[in-house]
């Protein structure tokens, strides 16, 4: 089956039969990335009785126990609720799923105290019109899918830039760092406030990504994006985004 969209006053197909998954696998084997410290995942057969949920193990069938931080063990989602008093849930502000999105490559710069940040001088032209975007850093490698990042000052987005991707209307922003603000930025959390415009205009159905990975062999461009995220009642969850490719007839 073809699936057409209309979009911007023309006639688009949506590459349905080849997606493109950004997100990384939370894996038990300790090949994932890890940030802030955090434990990494577990994945333990349950044991009640004689009954153990593995079938290498003996058991009937596979049946697993998982521990782990949705927002230091790999690709999440995250809402509003991240920063706020008020428990505010994916599960109730993320509700639809598809979006036009826009993949973007972009080369962070060094300020001269040594950090890298993602300024909005730096960033490629965006269309108008789309309702997320993807951001790839550069130089962009496979390591990402395993890299410890954990106290080592990784790049970040600054307030200003959040501020340009949410007065452009970007409603979902996605990005292969760990975070959006400084790995130490004394609690401010300046870039998450200001893409999600907190305190002065809350933006409830706003979504920040981060984590993700895009290979190079995906191009820079306008895709059609599902962004597959479990109905957690938590302010983030495990994600899979994934990039269909578009073309215009």
């Amino acid at each position: 089956m073809e699936v057409w969209i209309r979009w911007r006053g023309q006639q688009w197909q949506v590459q349905r039969t080849q997606p493109l998954s950004i997100a990384i696998p939370l894996r038990a084997d300790g090949a994932v990335p890890n940030a802030f410290f955090l434990r990494q995942p577990e994945f333990q057969p349950v044991r009640i009785g004689s009954f153990v949920g593995s079938v290498a193990q003996g058991g009937s069938c596979n049946c697993q126990d998982v521990t782990f931080n949705p927002h230091g063990n790999g690709t999440h989602t995250e809402c509003l609720g991240h920063i706020t008093a008020e428990p505010l849930t994916i599960a109730e502000t993320l509700t639809c799923f598809l979006f036009i999105a826009q993949l973007i490559s972009v080369q962070p710069r060094r300020l001269p105290n040594g950090d890298q940040v993602i300024a909005v001088d730096d960033l490629p032209p965006l269309e108008e019109g789309i309702e997320a975007v993807v951001v790839r850093t550069l130089p962009n490698g496979d390591e990402k899918l395993t890299r410890q990042y954990s106290g080592t000052n990784p790049p970040y987005v600054l307030p200003e830039t959040a501020a340009f991707f949410r007065d452009f209307g970007i409603q979902h922003l996605l990005i292969d760092l760990p975070s959006m603000d400084r790995e130490d930025d004394g609690g401010k959390l300046l870039a998450h406030r200001a893409f999600w415009h907190y305190p002065e205009q809350p933006r409830r159905n706003a979504t920040i990504t981060e984590m993700v990975y895009v290979p190079n062999a995906i191009a820079d461009g306008i895709y059609m994006l599902e962004l597959q995220v479990p109905a957690f009642a938590l302010d983030a969850a495990p994600s899979r985004p994934v990039l269909y490719p578009m073309e215009a007839i």
